[in-house]
């Protein structure tokens, strides 16, 4: 199915799913934490998510979805310190910055591949490398920044409150 191994679809499948719980989280409480049902269905699935990335070759060798998968997990191992308070004050703003980062390293790949896939026989963008769709990756880093400040700006007033 669209070029897929099992892996892939294993992989796509579970990145989904990610998604949508990390969505509902941060629509329902503002973050994602470990606290949630859905921060830990998320949390979960993006772990496997990322790892499960690490096996995947359809593009050839060692890329730039490995990469963000390689800084998934250091992202997951950084929330999951500061959810420990290791980081003083500071720790949960930085746990919300880690685990709202691995929501843009989940849409980078997934955005790129699904634009150079579909429609099958006629995909919106003939490669990773196309000029339009820089622009699109730019908006999602842009509106992960902006979904992050007011998300620490959230999580200043109720510390304060």
């Amino acid at each position: 199915m669209l070029g897929l191994t099992a892996l892939g679809l294993f992989h796509t499948v579970l990145g989904l799913v990610a998604l949508v719980c990390g969505a509902l989280a941060l629509l329902r409480y503002r973050q994602i934490t470990p606290q949630s049902r859905e921060g830990r269905i998320y949390l979960l699935t993006t772990l496997v998510t990322a790892l499960t990335a690490l096996g995947i070759f359809q593009r050839g060798g060692f890329g730039v979805a490995h990469a963000l998968a390689l800084l998934t997990l250091v992202a997951l191992a950084v929330g999951w310190a500061a959810g420990r308070a290791t980081f003083g004050r500071l720790s949960p703003y930085l746990q919300a910055a880690a685990y709202s980062a691995t929501i843009l390293f989940h849409l980078v790949p997934g955005v790129v591949e699904t634009t150079t896939r579909l429609p099958p026989s006629a995909p919106l963008f003939a490669s990773p490398e196309a000029a339009g769709l820089q622009p699109v990756l730019a908006t999602l880093a842009l509106l992960y920044l902006v979904g992050l400040a007011l998300q620490l700006r959230w999580l200043r007033t109720q510390r304060a409150g």
